[in-house]
């Protein structure tokens, strides 16, 4: 036998072979998000404050913020989600935060969700909001509204008019990042809520 031949045999069969970032499974559970998580999250925002217009942050948020904004929503009982890979990295996060802080404004949140670099384009970003949607649901609200650049983020545009988002209005240049002016696009979408809220004040509050 050629050695060329012993060589091209002795390749390993497929599932031996040490896999590609391409070819491993892309696995995650999405679930509450707990003070462990903070500072991948932190990792993630700011991978977009200093890289892209999508979030209109021009200084990178530390971690003492991310701990008051979690504390914050968590006292509210507002969802706050996380997709964790296998390994336990997180991947991804969606939160709803208060529209307003006037009470009137208790059955309407703003929703924010981003995405590590490496796990765009597979889908998890309509199952975190799909997520997100149900939990919002489930906490009573009747209005989620996305307030997202109208420059660079197109796909999340995309994304939340096809899970029912109507586009309400536009706003050009009330934002300067990178010496450009920005603008942004305000979405909405009408929830039909699990739980009342009626007696409460604003959000988990009582009035």
């Amino acid at each position: 036998m050629r050695t060329d031949e012993y060589l091209k045999r002795r390749k390993l069969p497929r599932h031996l072979r040490k896999q590609s970032d391409s070819e491993r499974p892309f696995t995650y559970v999405i679930r509450p998000a707990e003070m462990r998580d903070i500072e991948d999250i932190r990792e993630i925002y700011n991978y977009y404050v200093t890289n892209s217009v999508v979030t209109f942050d021009e200084k990178r948020w530390t971690r003492r913020q991310w701990v008051d904004k979690f504390q914050h929503l968590r006292k509210l009982g507002l969802p706050f989600l996380v997709a964790e890979a296998g390994n336990g990295q997180v991947l991804g996060y969606a939160l709803a935060s208060p529209w307003s802080g006037k009470s009137s404004f208790r059955y309407t949140a703003e929703n924010s969700i981003y995405l590590g670099p490496g796990a765009m384009g597979k889908g998890l970003g309509r199952a975190l909001l799909v997520a997100l949607l149900d939990a919002c649901e489930e906490f009573g609200l009747r209005q989620l509204v996305a307030v997202i650049s109208d420059s660079g983020a197109e796909a999340s545009i995309a994304l939340h008019e096809k899970l029912g988002f109507e586009e309400v209005g536009r706003m050009g240049r009330v934002g300067f990042k990178f010496d450009r002016w920005l603008g942004v696009v305000h979405l909405q979408k009408q929830l039909t809520p699990k739980a009342k809220q009626e007696k409460r004040g604003l959000f988990g509050r009582r009035r």
